[in-house]
């Protein structure tokens, strides 16, 4: 089950790398607020699939009951109840607005992610089922 995976690490870095990007210099109505989010739980999912072998569907549904409960936990303001104060790196993490459209981005980045594992999982037999 523990098994480093390079090409999912790959991706975690990228995805770490663009992240920052967002957050830190992207100051607009789109990308910022939206594909920030579609893609954390990307991020997420490649992370733990950089280490461990578990099945997609399975690893998708839980990194998407993790989000929801993640922004739950916004509308219940979760990190002022810990005594969290502005600004602190906890708080950033938990965050502080719960939102509709977030779940709804983390909704899409986990179709994105079944999208992408149903392509490249198909287009992986294609190319051994030719070489035989």
């Amino acid at each position: 089950m523990l098994r480093f995976n390079r090409i999912y690490f790959l991706l975690t870095v990228v995805l770490i790398g663009v992240e920052s990007f967002i957050g830190l210099c992207m100051h607009d109505p789109i990308i910022r607020p939206y594909v920030g989010d579609v893609l954390i739980v990307v991020l997420l999912y490649c992370l733990i699939r950089s280490w461990w072998a578990l099945p997609v569907v399975p690893l998708a549904l839980g990194v998407l009951v993790f989000a929801y409960g993640e922004e739950t936990l916004q509308y219940f303001h979760f990190a002022d109840r810990l005594g969290f104060t502005r600004p602190s790196l906890m708080r950033t993490l938990i965050g502080t607005w719960f939102s509709w459209v977030d779940m709804g981005c983390y909704t899409i980045g986990i179709g994105m992610v079944l999208a992408a594992e149903m392509f490249f999982r198909q287009r992986h037999w294609k190319l051994a089922e030719t070489k035989s």
